[in-house]
C-alpha cells in the first residue's frame, strides 16, 4: 500500500453565482488538468434566504456533467426537455448535459431558513460531448450507508466502497463520491484506486490528513501514519485537500470529529476549451456552441 501525499490544502473562496447566490468555490475556472476529470466544485451554504433565493435561472450547459448534492433545504429544477422536480435533504442529482440543455435550479431553505448543498462539475470525454442529455435523480433513502465498528459512517453516492455500490451509474469519469463522517479522535485509513485523481472537501469539524504540509487543523499534536505532523488550528472549515498518487489516505479526526466528501475519478487527459457553462475540446467547438445558442439551434433533436 502507498499513502497518497497531500499536494495542497486551501480554503474555498467566497463568490457570487447565478442571479446573486452567495457561495464558496473550492476550485474552478483555473487549471482544468489539476483535478481532471473534475472542473469545478461549489459549496452553497447559507443561513439567510436573501443570500440564495435568487437562485440559478435558466442557463445552458454542454459537454459536462453536473452533480448536485443537497444537505439542507430543497432545490427545485426544470429544464428544456420538460423535466422538473425537487431535490430534498440528502438527495442527489447527476445531470449529463451532453449535447446541450437549458435548465434552472432554484434553492429554498428549510423551516429555519438554512440552505446547504454542493455542486461538482465533471468533464465529458470528446466521444461523449454530444451524447443525449439525461438526468439521474436519487432520493436520500436510496443512497446506501455503511457504519464501521469505530463509528465511521460513509454514504456511498457513486462507485463502490466497503461492499456497497452507489445508485448513480453510467458516468464517464467512473467516479467515486463518498460522504464520510469520522467520530472525534478516530484515525482512519481509506482506500482509493491508484489511477484516480482524488480530493477531499472538509465541511464539518476538523481533521489532519497524513503527510499534509498544512494539515486541516486539529488542536493538538497527533501521530498520523507513523509521522509526527504539525497540527494547527485553521479558521473554519470549507477546506479542499488535493492528493497525489497512491492507493490510500489516512485521516485523523479532530476533537469534534470530521465530515468530508472524498471524491475521485479517472482522468480524461484531453484538451479543454472552456467558457462559462460550456466545456468542449477545441476553440472552434466552443464558438459553434455559442453560435447555436444565439441562433436557437443549441438544443439538439432527439435521435
Amino acid at each position: 500500500m502507498s499513502l497518497r501525499p497531500v499536494l495542497e490544502t486551501r480554503s474555498s473562496t467566497p463568490t457570487l453565482e447565478g442571479a446573486g447566490v452567495k457561495l464558496h468555490r473550492a476550485f474552478g475556472f483555473q487549471d482544468p488538468s489539476e483535478l481532471d476529470p473534475f472542473l469545478l466544485f461549489d459549496d452553497f451554504r447559507n443561513e439567510h434566504p436573501q443570500d440564495y433565493q435568487a437562485g440559478f435561472p435558466w442557463h445552458p450547459h454542454r459537454g459536462i456533467e453536473t452533480i448536485t448534492y443537497v444537505l439542507a433545504g430543497t432545490v427545485d429544477h426544470s429544464d428544456s426537455l420538460g423535466n422538473s422536480g425537487t431535490l430534498g435533504a440528502g438527495d442527489v442529482q447527476w445531470m449529463t448535459a451532453g449535447s446541450g440543455i437549458l435548465h434552472q435550479e432554484m434553492p429554498e431553505g428549510n423551516p429555519a431558513g438554512q440552505m446547504h448543498g454542493f455542486q461538482l462539475w465533471g468533464n465529458l470525454p470528446s466521444a461523449q460531448k454530444m451524447t443525449a442529455p439525461r438526468y439521474q435523480d436519487v432520493q436520500s433513502k436510496d443512497i446506501p450507508e455503511v457504519i464501521d465498528d469505530d463509528g465511521t459512517t460513509v454514504r456511498v453516492i457513486v462507485g463502490e466502497f466497503w461492499g456497497k455500490t452507489g445508485p448513480v451509474d453510467g458516468i464517464a469519469a467512473d467516479p467515486q463520491y463518498l460522504d464520510i463522517q469520522i467520530p472525534p479522535g478516530v484515525k482512519k485509513t481509506l482506500r482509493i484506486d491508484t489511477y484516480r485523481r482524488a480530493f477531499a472537501y472538509v465541511f464539518e469539524g476538523q481533521a489532519a490528513f497524513a503527510d499534509a504540509s498544512q494539515p486541516t487543523g486539529i488542536l493538538l499534536e497527533k501521530e498520523v501514519a507513523g509521522q509526527e505532523v504539525n497540527i494547527r488550528d485553521m479558521s473554519g472549515n470549507r477546506t479542499l485537500v488535493r492528493f497525489g498518487t497512491g492507493d490510500e489516505i489516512t485521516v485523523q479526526a479532530g476533537p469534534e470529529g470530521v465530515r468530508f466528501l472524498l471524491i475521485s475519478g479517472a482522468p480524461i487527459a484531453e484538451p479543454v476549451a472552456w467558457h462559462g457553462p460550456i466545456v468542449m475540446n477545441t476553440r472552434s467547438e466552443l464558438e459553434q456552441a455559442f453560435r447555436e445558442l444565439r441562433n436557437g439551434t443549441f438544443i439538439q433533436p432527439a435521435h
